[in-house]
């Protein structure tokens, strides 16, 4: 039987000849030979002709003809092509016959801002069933914690019920997850009353405050939809795992606390953030009178809200027990305080909350002001906390519940929402794990039932809010403070440890740079902790001195496989990076020349592996070529196995290929089967 044969043809996406395939190969026991076709064909990308194989029984291609795989290829995509190309699939354009049309155009942009577009269509009256009870068993744990939250953030407890209303409203329109729940978040608020108050004094002058919360707001949004706009996610992983683990931990510590304040009562308190300053001051205060009536009613209902935490937790169809136990404090401890007339024996309580839904801020966003780069800069630090927090939230439900979270579109929703949210009196709003927690175990569906918690929240600032004013300060503090432990993580510190010690160096610094200087000190020493491992890793990667396999084709790093054996004659070696560039470039040069002096009697060919390497810079291609000129004065000939796209490019650009055009090839396995001394009879395997 014959070889098969498949005629020469039209490429099916092109007008262009495709390339003539080879022969299909017969089974072994029936294969006689290998068929290459005699005609030549055109390359698929360019007007090039595509390279021509010789036909001939046995046919075994030469070296030129690998190299000619590697050379010939088409060239890389443009940068100017990758933005093009971010850009359509942030707005999804897509087009039947591929010709503009406005309208499509228009409606694949609406579709993909506003997802809700696409599942409104199937969205039941069962379903809105389960969203209106999850959004209500929310509402009765957002309500106190916002309250709580804005008190941390240094604002009146109106402006916490706000931001539970109007950025859950955009989101449920805008974002992709179903499950996360929108409002303010302790780390958030801590955030921006720590750094916003070096600008203005909240107690000195309250209402210049606000305006720089709201115009830090603003400017956060923006920040988030320009990451999402441009799909520039990557920023946000600037703050590693380990770094976050670690800021959460000391955060939790910071915010706790400064809840003594409110839990002992006190009048004077610190605006610092640092353990030492906070001990101080509680010092200080605890010498003076105080009301231990404030101490008894806070401690009392933050054991009754972890107990009720504990039961929910035991029995799961009690979630409920545990998101209604913060709301059921707050309405106790007034009817408590109301009663018993304890704020006129030392009891500190909220006293005035304004009512009515959320009124304009246009006018308090200012962008002229002296301080406006001070709030662009804690805007920035807030931003890629809160999208970090709020993705990493919604990461972790969407994989429970088995759907894809687009991250980009994430932070357009968040970005949108925050931009609103300044405008509306609202300050910075995220994702909460806790209340998302909530969301997921009272049985929610989808974003609507953050459209229902936002609803009630507005209820409960038209006509509950005067219902506020005996609520002591302490219940806000047991509040916040009963959510403080899911934010350390000891098990995962005791990972990190185990795992990677750079990474627990990481965390531990940002973890000691939170309680003992601030929060801008505890993200700076983690942000320079991870570039310094970054650092570390490139300047030094990881090269190694490959072996082969015995019997097999195979080549594995010697010291982690030490069963392979070096082929005599050769030196494979693997470049372990994906960028040689200016950092590596030299070190890797050294370090291969080292090898090469060392064995310099026993080899004639250096092969360096080069799969790892995805890219390379102008000075990554001079340590190449000096590292050829180094082996070719000792008589050494220097392959190149499986380069990467971008790297082959350049070495064409730059006009490095000259010399070495037959000595590049696939794989490792081909380069040492090209070594000279396999020609002279010299047994290559170990």
């Amino acid at each position: 039987m014959e070889s098969q044969q498949f005629p020469r043809g039209v490429h099916p996406n092109t007008s262009e000849p495709a390339i003539e395939p080879m022969a299909r190969p017969k089974r072994p026991d029936m294969m006689e030979s290998w068929q290459f076709p005699q005609q030549q064909g055109v390359h698929p990308n360019t007007s090039e002709p595509a390279m021509e194989f010789m036909a001939s029984k046995s046919y075994i291609p030469k070296r030129a003809d690998f190299a000619e795989l590697v050379l010939q290829g088409p060239e890389p995509p443009s940068l100017w092509y990758v933005l093009i190309g971010m850009l359509r699939k942030t707005v999804h354009y897509q087009s039947a016959d591929k010709h503009f049309a406005l309208s499509v155009c228009a409606m694949s942009i609406l579709h993909g801002l506003f997802p809700i577009l696409e599942w409104w269509k199937s969205y039941s009256l069962k379903s809105f069933r389960s969203d209106l009870m999850a959004g209500l068993t929310l509402a009765s744990l957002s309500i106190p914690q916002s309250i709580g939250y804005a008190n941390l953030a240094k604002l009146d407890p109106q402006y916490g019920l706000y931001t539970s209303v109007v950025p859950p409203l955009v989101y449920a329109v805008m974002g992709t997850s179903r499950e996360i729940a929108i409002g303010p978040v302790a780390i958030v608020s801590l955030l921006l009353s720590s750094m916003a108050q070096k600008i203005a004094d909240p107690v000195i002058d309250p209402a210049f405050y606000r305006k720089t919360v709201f115009t830090v707001t603003c400017f956060t949004g923006i920040f988030q939809f320009a990451f999402g706009l441009f799909r520039l996610g990557f920023l946000v992983d600037f703050l590693s795992h380990a770094a976050i683990t670690g800021f959460m931990g000391g955060a939790a510590i910071v915010i706790g606390l400064q809840q003594l304040k409110g839990l002992l009562g006190l009048s004077h308190f610190t605006s610092s953030t640092d353990v030492v300053s906070v001990i101080r001051a509680v010092w200080v205060s605890v010498h003076e009178p105080w009301h231990p009536e404030n101490f008894y009613i806070g401690c009392s209902f933050f054991l009754f809200i972890l107990g009720m935490r504990f039961i929910g937790r035991k029995n799961k169809k009690l979630f409920w027990v545990s998101a209604i136990a913060p709301v059921l404090s707050v309405a106790l401890s007034t009817l408590m305080v109301y009663m018993t007339r304890a704020d006129k024996h030392g009891v500190k309580i909220i006293q005035k909350v304004d009512a009515g839904i959320n009124a304009s801020s246009i006018k308090q966003i200012n962008f002229n002001g002296s301080y406006v780069s001070e709030c662009a800069k804690i805007a920035l630090i807030c931003a890629v906390i809160a999208l970090t927090e709020a993705i990493a939230v919604g990461r972790s439900f969407s994989v429970i519940n088995g759907y894809k979270l687009d991250g980009n579109k994430e932070m357009l929703a968040m970005g949108f929402m925050n931009v609103a949210g300044s405008m509306s009196s609202c300050y910075v709003a995220t994702g909460s794990f806790s209340r998302t927690a909530v969301n997921f175990t009272a049985g929610c569906k989808t974003t609507m039932s953050n459209v229902v918690m936002a609803v009630t929240v507005m209820v409960a600032l038209e006509l509950l809010t005067k219902l506020l004013y005996y609520t002591p300060v302490s219940i806000l503090a047991s509040i916040i403070l009963s959510a403080l432990p899911g934010l350390i993580n000891f098990q995962e510190v005791c990972i990190l440890w185990k795992v990677d010690k750079l990474d627990f160096l990481t965390c531990m610094g940002s973890f000691l740079g939170v309680i003992f200087g601030s929060v801008e000190i505890g993200l700076s020493v983690a942000i320079v902790i991870s570039f310094a491992k970054i650092v570390v890793h490139s300047v030094w990667p990881q090269v190694e001195i490959l072996g082969r396999l015995q019997g097999t084709n195979i080549f594995c790093n010697m010291e982690q496989y030490p069963m392979v054996c070096q082929t005599p004659a050769v030196l494979a070696i693997r470049i372990s990076t994906s960028f040689l560039c200016f950092i590596n470039g030299n070190s890797i040069r050294e370090k291969i020349t080292g090898w090469v002096i060392d064995k310099r009697d026993a080899i004639c060919l250096v092969v360096l592996d080069m799969s790892n390497v995805v890219n390379i810079d102008t000075a990554g291609l001079a340590a190449l070529e000096e590292l050829r000129q180094e082996l070719v004065s000792c008589g050494i000939q220097m392959a190149i196995a499986s380069p990467g796209w971008q790297v082959i490019h350049k070495m064409k650009l730059a006009r490095l290929i000259s010399g070495i055009e037959d000595w590049i090839f696939l794989t490792v396995g081909e380069a040492v089967e090209a070594c000279p001394a396999n020609k002279k009879g010299s047994d290559l395997e170990c």
